[in-house]
């Protein structure tokens, strides 16, 4: 199951790579955010997908699961949402004043 979904993180990373080298200002926002979630699942892959019990100090268990990874992911979904956020007000800012989301029109650069 490992090996699954870490093929699946680079799948991910493929994709956005390749969004985020493309000439639309949305695209890249998306690139973004699939990127993050990529970062997301190799963060949970790496944290092992294991069952157990709850991490409780004295009691005898034999294996448990540690929730650091858990948590981490958590908080990485709450600023990437934050972050894409941002970036999807700003192409649309970028949009309403430009009239465009060419990126190659951004930077001045006549379109062949």
């Amino acid at each position: 199951m490992e090996t699954l979904i870490t093929i699946l993180s680079g799948v991910l990373v493929s994709v956005a790579t390749y969004l985020l080298l493309s000439r639309s200002l949305i695209r890249v926002v998306l690139g973004s955010a699939i990127l993050s979630h990529a970062a997301h699942l190799l963060i949970m892959t790496m944290g092992g997908l294991k069952r157990g019990s709850a991490p409780i100090l004295g009691e005898e268990t034999e294996s448990y699961t540690d929730a650091l990874p858990q948590a981490l992911i958590l908080t990485s979904i709450v600023i990437s949402f934050a972050v894409t956020a941002l970036f999807l007000v700003l192409a649309f800012r970028t949009y309403r004043e430009t009239g465009t989301d060419n990126l190659y029109a951004l930077r001045g650069f006549k379109d062949e």
